[in-house]
C-alpha cells in the first residue's frame, strides 16, 4: 500500500528476468525508503554501486529534483544493457547514467573528472569490496553525505566470527571500518519482509 509498483518498476524486474538476472533487486518497501532517504536529504547527486536491471536506479532517480544526476556503476555489461533500457522506458535516461566496468577501477575515473561531492551513496554490490567502496564514499562525499549499504546482516550470518564467507567477512570489515572512522556516524537497521532477514547500514559523514 505505501510502496506501489508503476508500470516503470514493474517493467524493469520483467526485463531482468527476461534477460536471466540473479531475482536480487531490493524490495519495493526499501527503494521506496531509500527514495525517502534522498528526498529527505535533499540530495542533488547520487552514485549507486550494482546496478543490476536498474530497479533500485529508477527508485532513486525519481527522488532527483530537476537538475540531479545519478551515476550508477555496474559490472556486467550485460546487467548495465538491460537497466539503460529500463531508464529509458521510466523517462529517466537523461538523469541516470549507467557506467560499465569493475567499480574500483570506475571510482578513480570519476574522482579524476571532478564528478563529486555525492550527496548520497547506495552500495549493493560485491560484498567483499564494501569497505572500500565506503572508502572512496568519504573520497566522493562531502560532511553531510547520507552513505547506505544494502545486504549487512545476511541472515545473522555477520555474527560468526569464524566465517569464511566471503561475503561476511567483506561484511564484518565494514563494521570494524566504520566503527573506527570519525568521519562517519552510523547505525544498522535490521529489516525482515519479502526479501527473508537481513539488514542496511546507514551512516552519515560527518567531516
Amino acid at each position: 500500500m505505501l510502496a506501489p509498483e508503476d508500470e516503470a518498476l514493474a517493467g524493469a524486474l520483467a526485463a531482468s528476468d527476461e534477460a536471466g538476472l540473479p531475482q536480487i533487486a531490493v524490495a519495493a518497501s526499501q527503494g521506496k525508503l531509500l527514495q525517502l532517504l534522498a528526498r529527505i536529504h535533499g540530495a542533488r547527486s547520487i552514485l549507486e554501486i550494482g546496478t543490476l536491471g536498474g530497479y533500485s536506479t529508477i527508485w532513486l532517480a525519481r527522488a532527483l529534483p530537476e537538475g540531479g544526476r545519478l551515476i550508477s556503476l555496474e559490472y556486467n555489461p550485460e546487467n548495465a544493457d538491460v537497466a539503460r533500457g529500463s531508464l529509458a522506458r521510466a523517462g529517466l535516461d537523461k538523469v541516470a547514467e549507467v557506467r560499465t566496468g569493475a567499480a574500483l577501477d570506475t571510482l578513480p575515473v570519476l574522482e579524476a573528472e571532478g564528478a563529486g561531492p555525492f550527496d548520497l551513496f547506495f552500495f549493493d554490490a560485491d560484498k567483499v569490496n564494501n569497505p572500500r567502496y565506503v572508502e572512496w564514499a568519504l573520497k566522493l562525499g562531502r560532511p553531510g553525505s547520507v552513505v547506505v549499504v544494502d545486504n549487512v546482516v545476511r541472515g545473522g550470518a555477520v555474527l560468526d566470527a569464524d566465517s569464511d564467507d566471503p561475503a561476511v567477512r567483506g561484511t564484518r570489515e565494514l563494521f570494524e571500518l566504520v566503527a573506527r572512522e570519525p568521519r562517519l556516524d552510523a547505525t544498522v537497521l535490521q529489516t525482515v519482509g519479502v526479501k527473508g532477514y537481513d539488514g542496511l547500514l546507514v551512516a552519515r559523514v560527518v567531516s
